[in-house]
């Protein structure tokens, strides 16, 4: 018999199967009954909701069987992670936005924004369906579509026109993808190992998972503080669920506009948007992570309000115009802008940490020393670092192909995987279930060189393949696969675990392409819930023309903020680095104009206020003692966003627990 920790073929087959079927469902669920969002984050839905459901099964059958183990702690921790990994491919991760990419120049072109004339020459071939009947065939959907069944809908889709264009995109996808892996098996062992750095998304599927190995789940089920903490989840979301469906009961309030107590001019006018949330969820993630990085999430929250306001006092506003053209997903002030010389800063503070790995890995890949393989790493990490040489080239390769320069395309990978890297750290470092980037990658491209920097189709390249991965990062992969990699520590066999992660990951391509065009065509993507995502993706094309049209040279005032963000990063790095009872984290700053704190702040301010005091005033055996009613908090959330999911499929509408 396989140890306890060994990685066995029935949880990778099972993982797989489940993450597949969240695939295949989740556009339907999202797009036509817009119900609660089956993935969502970093700590997708979903998949946690089967997971706890899957852990009392697992003891029930333990006790059934007389202790054998019918499913492991690790069985149940695979069958986790892969459902995670695949869960964003259907949805933000890829899906969500991808075929209104490769539609929209076809289907809202209009004598009023002449992209007929603008943007349609300079679309390479190969990228987009050439048939304009089976674009509008896609928006208007099938005739009689709504009575057909699936089977007849898939069978209708004018696969013709959009085998070449999913093909084509479907090497793209594949090489970041693989890139992807081997930047994550490349840092694994510094992350993980080296640095043994805490990853607070793990802690509650551990916690459970780790209960059915030791036998003690019903224990752990029943302990008081998580009663407690599962309990206050419960009684809001009950109260607040029915209150959705019936107006008549009285719901608790769980947002506060506190922009209104805050005067529009002064030193407390950045706070006029101000907006309190509160979710258990987060709250109880907060407690989880490191105290140092929760506080300095809230605390940079803050200081970005109060640095808006210092800036009005001091008589030095900047207009929004002054931001030029970007495409930052949140981006609508120039002092936002610090976040691009902060992300640079940090990524090379981050190659810094990893400086005696990295220089050992680059030795023995030149020496093709492939052996070594860490507890943490799938393979060699000499091996990963040719992979994404290997990978990387491709990429640059793949888009030189379709007309490119060879430098603009280097260019810019580099920029995306940089960006994409020190998110990566955000979210696992920092326990953050909800992410979003403040500015695009092309944003400090733009910014320090102009649209020049870019050929016409170049500009217009960068713009889409940006769009499709590496702007909204909110169901990431590479985030998702650092975590694969952590709950893979220490467990055998690597190659079967490495092999379901890329089988998942083909076949969730696959299945999230066809699924989502299925349901285009059985009801048409007009009617569908895609107001946000036609939107943004107009936008992206929009400011595409406008810089076409007029090409703007580097921006002085964004890179002014752009420079500051780049000291005031470093300064933090050096502080962080040198002084022991430095108090604030570096990561905190990287989120200060995020959308995502917007939402969390909050949390993050109660997670540490109440680790805080219990560390301080009850020691480290009544912090670890409260942590189960923060683990219950979080479960609570998720056990009730999964039965309101459930609920929403059959009445048409959903009351939804955490943000979409």
């Amino acid at each position: 018999m396989k140890a306890a920790g060994a990685i066995r073929a029935r949880a990778v087959v099972l993982g797989l199967a489940l993450g597949l079927v969240v695939c295949a469902v989740t556009p339907l669920n999202n797009l036509y009954y817009g119900a609660t969002p089956l993935g969502g984050g970093h700590f997708p839905l979903a998949p946690f909701f089967v997971l706890a459901w899957l852990t009392v099964l697992a003891a029930a059958l333990g006790r059934l069987f007389r202790g054998k183990a019918v499913l492991t702690g690790t069985d149940l921790m695979i069958v986790w992670m892969l459902m995670v990994v695949v869960s964003g491919v259907a949805h933000t991760g890829l899906a969500r936005t991808f075929f209104i990419n490769l539609t929209a120049p076809l289907h809202f072109a209009s004598a009023g924004n002449q992209w007929n004339t603008v943007l349609r020459p300079l679309l390479p071939a190969g990228w987009y369906p050439g048939d304009d009947k089976a674009v509008e065939t896609l928006y208007n959907g099938l005739a009689g579509g709504y009575t057909m069944s699936w089977t007849q809908v898939l069978a209708a889709i004018p696969w013709k026109a959009w085998i070449g264009p999913l093909a084509t995109w479907g090497v793209f996808i594949g090489l970041c993808f693989f890139v992807m892996l081997c930047l994550a098996n490349l840092f694994s062992r510094q992350w993980i190992s080296n640095e043994r750095m805490n990853f607070p998304l793990l802690r509650v599927p551990e916690a459970l998972t780790g209960a059915v190995d030791s036998g003690g789940l019903a224990a752990f089920l029943t302990d008081r503080f998580l009663l407690a903490g599962l309990l206050v989840s419960v009684l809001l979301h009950t109260i607040n669920g029915i209150g959705f469906y019936d107006p008549s009961v009285p719901q608790i309030p769980t947002l506060i506009l506190a922009g209104p107590y805050f005067p529009k001019t002064g030193l407390f006018s950045g706070f006029t948007k101000l907006k309190i949330y509160f979710y258990p969820a987060f709250i109880g993630f907060a407690y989880l992570t490191a105290r140092q990085i929760s506080l300095s999430f809230w605390v940079f929250f803050l200081l970005g309000g109060l640095f808006y306001g210092f800036l009005d006092v001091i008589g030095q506003q900047v207009p929004a115009a002054a931001l030029g053209v970007t495409f930052g997903p949140t981006l609508t002030m120039p002092e936002e802008t610090q976040m691009i010389g902060a992300y640079g800063v940090f990524f090379l503070f981050l190659l810094w940490l990893g400086r005696e790995h990295l220089w050992l890995t680059a030795k023995n890949a030149l020496r093709f020393r492939f052996g070594g393989t860490d507890a943490a790493e799938w393979v060699g990490a000499p091996l990963s670092l040719w992979g994404l040489f290997l990978g990387g080239g491709a990429l640059v390769a793949w888009s030189v192909s379709f007309g490119m320069p060879l430098g603009q395309a280097v260019l810019l990978f580099g920029a995306f995987f940089m960006v994409m890297l020190v998110a990566s750290r955000i979210i696992c470092q920092g326990g953050i279930a909800y992410f979003t980037l403040t500015a695009a990658p092309t944003d400090g491209l733009l910014a320090f060189c102009g649209s020049g920097i870019f050929s016409r189709m170049g500009l217009l390249m960068a713009a889409v393949m940006q769009k499709v991965l590496f702007v909204d990062l909110r169901e990431s992969l590479l985030p998702s696969l650092f975590h694969a990699a952590k709950v893979g520590e220490g467990r055998r066999p690597k190659y079967l675990y490495l092999a379901g992660i890329v089988v998942a990951l083909a076949l969730a391509v696959g299945i999230s392409f066809a699924a989502m065009l299925a349901v285009c065509h059985k009801y048409g993507l007009r009617d569908l819930q895609v107001d946000w995502e036609t939107q943004t993706v107009t936008t992206v094309y929009e400011n595409v023309q406008r810089l076409l049209e007029a090409p703007a040279g580097p921006n002085a005032t964004t890179i002014g903020f752009t420079l500051m963000g780049a000291a005031v990063m470093f300064a933090l790095v050096v502080a962080y680095q040198r002084f022991y009872w430095w108090p604030i984290h570096p990561i905190g700053y990287l989120t200060m104009y995020s959308s995502a704190m917007r939402i969390m702040w909050f949390s993050f301010f109660l997670g540490w206020l109440c680790n805080h005091l219990t560390l301080r005033y009850g020691g480290i055996a009544l912090m670890k003692r409260v942590r189960l009613l923060f683990i219950g908090l979080i479960l609570g959330d998720f056990l009730m966003g999964g039965i309101f999911a459930i609920i929403g499929l059959w009445t048409g509408q959903s009351y939804l627990v955490l943000p979409n």
